[in-house]
């Protein structure tokens, strides 16, 4: 017998040896709001038919959860290829990015005609029967060149790519019925599990939409992003023109000694784009508009501090002379910044900011007068005025960066034809193969690991349980505001996640097993050994990435 500690409800139980999860949950009485999906075991992801051979620690699961709504959305994405193979044979499906609270996929039919509404309303009948039927996903493990075979005779060459890369002895698959798929995670027991989702006609593809992640019980509320999709569709188009649109493309691409052209062009095109932008500013600068004040954000270690810099050198080189400052200099003293319900300080809260002050001193210098403006000073917590002084004049634009510079109530005064707005994200483009989608904001979560770990500011576990609260502020002061933006800039990096792994992969194996965060570190640690590392050497100083992995030649503020 094995003893088996259930973190749902602080009690031991005895099991024989190999009872999967499933068979334990009965046993174990705790609230459950929501459907039990998945389970961490010694902090640990996995699936409910996981079988436990020595004692364990055992927390289960639902879609509230990050990790059970992972489980939950890998098992709708089979569900969905598998409906699309099983009605248009030999097609294409792809998963490609995170849009609207769903998620863009696309169909490319054998005969190549358009996804039409009728096409749409099968497939969603083909997966309503199959859940209905409550069909097993049954997993296998095999050798890494079975389960390549296995995929190149199914067709699946961009599973073949990656697993021929992986570097991995063995691997595990999946069957649906007699479809065979990989996903880099667990999925649900059965099609059963998948009761509440919706598919929607999208673009020239679909919307798939999966539970809420406050309220697994309804679908994600629908938002209509359409400069976020043309950013996302942009980013995917030059990944298609260099045949790398997977993983498995770029490890090749890697492995044939391709990687200093990918950062060079990676490079060429995050600066092609801040060019376009500072032209774009200077010819509203001298136009009818007049634009005078560029506002930046973008969610954490989305890379808007050297996007803000790199954008003021071309400025400069357009002839403008940028005056720039943070709304961060605006803080209200510490002793009046609001609090979070646990009494801890609420520092994304917009009330955060002396938006009052900060309004008044840019319709000032807007006006042309002289204004002396504050500093932070993060030690003692108090706004410093020290004679920096600014006036606006010839060629002058002021250039403000902070995470609430899109809120409309932050320059309501300003005319908005005088205001020139700028959304920084990090939309992955790639994916891990066509039915393995990256989620955008690992790629933030590993830049900020890293940042935090080098400057001393966090440890890996600290910036790990950090993440869910800066996730949620984000969710409510930052991206609402998103598409007010006149232009978005993804500063995503064509070969990051193979630069990030030299320095991610050392910083993420300090974190103790023995510790709730640990299951985060583990995914990523898993997520990005898929990656062959590139060294950094030949990043230039002037990167976006320098701002994480060090080595920039501009300053940051603390």
């Amino acid at each position: 017998m094995i003893q088996v500690f259930c973190k749902n409800t602080g009690t031991y139980k005895s099991f024989r040896e190999g009872t999967t999860l499933l068979d334990m949950l009965p046993e174990f009485e705790f609230e459950r709001p929501y459907p039990i999906v998945s389970a961490k075991v010694n902090n640990v992801s996995q699936g409910l038919k996981f079988r436990v051979y020595n004692n364990r620690d055992v927390e289960f699961c639902d879609a509230t959860v990050p990790s059970g709504m992972r489980v939950y959305n890998r098992s709708l994405f089979f569900l969905l290829c598998k409906a699309a193979q099983d009605l248009f044979r030999g097609c294409g499906i792809y998963i490609e990015h995170p849009i609207s609270h769903g998620y863009y996929c696309e169909l490319k039919k054998k005969d190549g005609s358009r996804v039409t509404q009728a096409d749409v309303d099968r497939i969603s009948e083909r997966m309503k029967g199959m859940v209905a039927r409550n069909l097993n996903f049954h997993r296998f493990e095999v050798q890494t060149q079975e389960a390549i075979r296995i995929f190149r005779e199914k067709g699946y060459p961009d599973k073949v790519a990656l697993l021929n890369t992986s570097g991995q002895v063995y691997m595990d698959y999946y069957m649906l019925g007699r479809t065979a798929d990989y996903y880099y995670g667990r999925l649900v027991p059965s099609t059963g599990y998948l009761t509440v989702w919706d598919l929607k006609l999208f673009h020239d593809g679909m919307l798939l939409v999966g539970p809420d992640k406050h309220d697994p019980s309804r679908t994600a509320p629908y938002v209509d992003q359409p400069k976020t999709f043309r950013m996302f569709s942009e980013n995917l188009r030059w990944n298609e023109i260099m045949n790398l649109r997977t993983v498995g493309d770029l490890n090749i691409a890697i492995r044939d000694g391709r990687g200093s052209e990918l950062i060079q062009v990676a490079e060429a095109l995050q600066e092609k784009k801040i060019v376009q932008i500072a032209e774009d500013i200077e010819r509203k600068y001298r136009g009818r508009s007049k634009v005078r004040l560029v506002l930046i954000t973008g969610p954490s270690s989305s890379g808007k501090t050297t996007v803000s810099q790199r954008l003021a050198v071309q400025l400069k080189a357009c002839g403008l002379s940028p005056i720039t400052f943070s709304t961060d200099d605006y803080f209200v003293n510490r002793v009046d910044t609001p609090r979070l319900p646990d009494g801890s300080y609420d520092f994304d809260n917009f009330d955060t900011v002396d938006h009052e002050a900060l309004q008044r001193d840019l319709l000032r210098i807007l006006a042309g007068e002289e204004v002396e403006v504050p500093e932070f000073n993060f030690t003692t917590g108090v706004r410093e005025y020290k004679g920096r002084k600014y006036k606006l004049g010839p060629n002058n634009v002021v250039v403000l960066e902070g995470i609430h510079a899109l809120n409309p109530r932050l320059t309501e005064q300003v005319p908005d034809a005088r205001k020139y707005r700028i959304f920084i994200n990090t939309l992955t483009g790639i994916a891990l193969d066509n039915h393995n989608g990256i989620p955008t904001s690992d790629n933030r979560l590993l830049r900020r690991i890293v940042r935090d770990a080098y400057k001393g500011a966090f440890s890996p576990r600290e910036t790990i349980a950090q993440w869910p609260l800066v996730r949620e502020a984000e969710d409510k002061w930052i991206y609402p505001y998103q598409e007010n933006a006149d232009v978005m800039f993804n500063s995503a990096y064509l070969v990051e996640f193979a630069v990030l792994r030299n320095h991610a992969e050392p910083i993420l194996e300090s974190v103790p097993k023995n510790c709730p965060e640990y299951s985060e570190a583990h995914r990523l640690l898993k997520f990005i050994h898929y990656f062959l590392p590139v060294s950094d050497r030949e990043i230039p100083s002037t990167s976006l990435l320098r701002e994480f992995v060090g080595g920039s030649s501009f300053t940051y503020p603390r």
